[in-house]
């Protein structure tokens, strides 16, 4: 089967709260393969709030009958760099069995098309050390490489649930 018979069927809708624990559910797997656990209510609240308020983004899920086998998770913050709101893709996912098979490229021509509706200067991303693989899709995307190191540091004791990725 071609990439483009794949896509056809596939379909990326905005997330809702009425698809709040589906968007969970598939945050929990995607998240666990980077063996990052949050807890279960903050990762819901974090859902609850970007759906109910979309100053802080949006979440796009992938569907293909009969299930959800995607998501997409852009935040918004304001950037004196781009001088405007821009995206970071905090989390693409896409079940296991369904990789490579264009619906990655599907959900993330998605998140391109919505944050450009939305006004969006730009849309920014990380590739997780171990993930390189996912690097040509972003390359077709438009994607460009910044030469910069990422940090971060927790602010309370449940803010650091990042795995050490530097061994």
């Amino acid at each position: 089967m071609t990439e483009s018979a794949v896509v056809r069927n596939v379909t990326v809708v905005p997330a809702t709260p009425a698809t709040m624990e589906v968007a969970v559910n598939l945050f929990r797997v995607q998240l666990g393969e980077h063996e990052i656990f949050p807890a279960e209510q903050a990762l819901r609240e974090v859902t609850r709030t970007v759906l109910s308020n979309s100053s802080h983004g949006f979440i796009l899920l992938a569907w293909a009958e009969p299930e959800f086998i995607g998501i997409a998770y852009a935040a918004a913050h304001l950037s004196a760099e781009h001088g405007g709101t821009v995206g970071w893709l905090e989390e693409l996912y896409v079940a296991p069995e369904r990789r490579g098979q264009g619906v990655g490229s599907t959900l993330l021509a998605a998140v391109i098309s919505r944050a450009q509706q939305l006004g969006w200067r730009a849309v920014e991303l990380e590739v997780v050390a171990g993930h390189e693989r996912a690097v040509p899709l972003y390359l077709r995307h438009e994607f460009l490489p910044v030469s910069r190191a990422r940090f971060t540091r927790a602010c309370t004791a449940q803010g650091l649930v990042t795995p050490d990725y530097s061994a």
